[in-house]
């Protein structure tokens, strides 16, 4: 059998961790007074949804929200043989998204970034998966039909968010969410890592 060689694959990490349920909440608390102090927040990629502006770093749920999360981005150094003593890692900017019934997100990615995140403070049941899209350009031209997706051929895939689970993904990568068919809200906690050389 011939194995082929994955040459310039995408990595996307999707983990569940424990727990979670403390951060969750507190981070929930202060979305929640976020959204009551600014109700029609900004447009993006929001389609119905509310958008946050961009959190306070120096906040003190920010910042425990940024501890909770960026030792788990040690996996993503350590997968990449990305050099931690010559590089910082460092959360760029975080913001959060609130899709009740019949919101979604329409394609986009993250610019001036390295590693992007999606963090899920709720996630009810079919609440809206986050969708990523092949970034190469030649399969748009040329595309023999498959009798299944498989990791090789798939020009689309999806993961189902849950409460407390974490996704990491290149922020080249164009990504969408589809529309949230619950009656509740879906609260996403969204932010970018840029992994760039220390200063002397």
């Amino acid at each position: 059998m011939i194995k082929p060689n994955l040459f310039f694959p995408t990595p996307v990490w999707a983990l569940q961790i424990e727990n979670y349920k403390s951060v969750n909440e507190e981070m929930y608390a202060y979305i929640k007074n976020q959204q009551k102090k600014d109700q029609i927040g900004i447009s993006k990629s929001n389609i119905k949804g509310w958008h946050s502006k961009d959190f306070n770093l120096n906040d003190k749920e920010p910042q425990n929200f940024a501890s909770f999360v960026l030792s788990y981005v040690e996996q993503v150094m350590l997968d990449m043989n990305w050099d931690k003593l010559k590089q910082n890692v460092k959360i760029n900017n975080m913001w959060a998204i609130v899709n009740t019934g019949g919101s979604a997100n329409s394609r986009h990615q993250h610019g001036n970034s390295t590693i992007s995140g999606a963090y899920y403070v709720r996630a009810p049941e079919s609440c809206g998966d986050i969708i990523f899209y092949d970034p190469r350009p030649a399969p748009v031209y040329s595309y023999p039909n498959a009798t299944s997706p498989n990791s090789l051929n798939a020009q689309v895939n999806g993961i189902s968010p849950r409460e407390g689970a974490l996704v990491l993904f290149p922020s080249y990568l164009d990504h969408s969410v589809n529309e949230n068919l619950s009656n509740d809200e879906r609260i996403v906690i969204s932010f970018n890592i840029v992994i760039q050389m220390k200063t002397k």
